[in-house]
């Protein structure tokens, strides 16, 4: 079986417990934690900062996982990583020296993640690919959680896997939105590594999340 990484994204959980939240997939098997940073500006939604984070980074061990929709990136790069984020992924789009923001955030001490939209095309990656640990593809637009699956991402992650093998590098391919136990399958015969998922982890309470996370990542497949 492919080793496929969940990383609930704590959009979907209970803000009022987030701490027992985070604690309770963490136990429920998640391999990363997956924060979504958006600052009203750069994606219609507002959500955490560095502060949050910093509090919520002893609830695990596990790699923090946080995907920054927001511009300017650069002047917050050293705030994450003292917040404790562990990989630290930003959108090309999000201003102007895209190389220059993923060495800062090499040289701060995270791993480089570099967010793709739906609208954005495969090869802006390429003069990039050697200086990240990880592409995440966006499935849906960013913003907002709840969203469906855009079926023509499937073909994005096919060409992504294509270029990560042609580099012989380990870099984590990963897809966020509208995944769960219908949708997961698909992405992960495309070639992904790892899965985003908020809704279909947190459904249910603590007490489905094992079975929540267990039922994504049975569609691993050799």
């Amino acid at each position: 079986m492919r080793d496929v990484l969940i990383s609930p994204s704590i959009l979907s959980a209970d803000f009022a417990k987030l701490g027992e939240e985070i604690r309770a997939i963490d136990e429920a098997g998640a391999d990363m934690i997956h924060v979504d940073v958006m600052d009203g500006h750069f994606v219609p939604n507002l959500t955490f900062g560095p502060p949050v984070i910093e509090k919520l980074r002893p609830h695990s061990k596990k790699p923090f996982d946080v995907h920054l929709m927001m511009s300017p990136v650069d002047p917050f790069i050293e705030d994450f990583a003292k917040a404790g984020a562990d990989i630290l992924t930003v959108h090309p789009e999000a201003g102007p020296h895209i190389h220059r923001t993923l060495q800062a955030i090499r040289a701060a001490g995270m791993k480089p993640g570099v967010a793709i939209n739906p609208g954005t095309p495969a090869d802006v990656v390429d003069p990039i690919i050697d200086d990240i640990d990880m592409i995440l593809v966006m499935s849906v637009n960013p913003g907002f959680g709840g969203q469906s699956f855009i079926e023509s991402q499937l073909r994005k992650i096919e060409m992504f896997r294509r270029k990560i093998d042609e580099t012989g590098r380990d870099i984590i391919l990963e897809v966020d939105g509208g995944l769960n136990p219908a949708t997961a399958p698909r992405a992960i015969d495309a070639g992904v590594s790892a899965i985003v998922a908020g809704s279909a982890v947190f459904r249910g309470g603590p007490g489905e999340y094992a079975g929540n996370i267990a039922a994504l990542r049975g569609g691993a497949s050799n």
